[in-house]
């Protein structure tokens, strides 16, 4: 058993799932701070490069995000699975659209507050967060 009281497996898996959730969520958190203040460009600034930091984080958790899911629930058995599997394409194709304009704006050589300000108001990035913490909740309660 983990300390959370989950099989290791079980442990494992939701671990893995959590920590891309939590990366997307920090990224998102920083881009409502960084569209904020003003910024005309990432460049000369710690923000900037921070901003340019998160992107990427964001970008390589969403890689693959359906794929990933398909295993884990596959992993944990959850039945009937269905459900699960309809919902994850739903994820997937949030994860894809939100991950084009995470790339589109990482595309750019300027990244200004403005832009990231859009980012953040794209239904694609708000829907997977959304989708993120539905199934984070489900997964839960199949532990409990």
């Amino acid at each position: 058993m983990s300390a959370s009281g989950d099989p290791p497996e079980r442990a494992d898996v939701t671990a893995g799932f959590r920590a891309r959730c939590d990366t997307i969520e920090e990224a998102y958190e920083f881009f409502l701070a960084y569209a904020s203040q003003g910024l005309p460009s990432d460049h000369g600034s710690d923000t900037g490069r921070q901003a340019r930091e998160y992107l990427r984080r964001c970008d390589a958790a969403l890689n693959d995000l359906g794929d990933f899911l398909t295993e884990s629930v596959n992993r944990l058995g959850a039945e009937p699975s269905a459900p699960y599997h309809a919902f994850i394409r739903v994820i997937d194709r949030d994860a894809r659209d939100a991950q084009a304009a995470v790339r589109l704006v990482l595309a750019q050589p300027a990244i200004g507050s403005q832009v990231v300000d859009n980012l953040n108001a794209s239904i694609h990035l708000r829907a997977l967060l959304t989708d993120l913490f539905l199934i984070d909740e489900v997964l839960k309660n199949r532990s409990t």
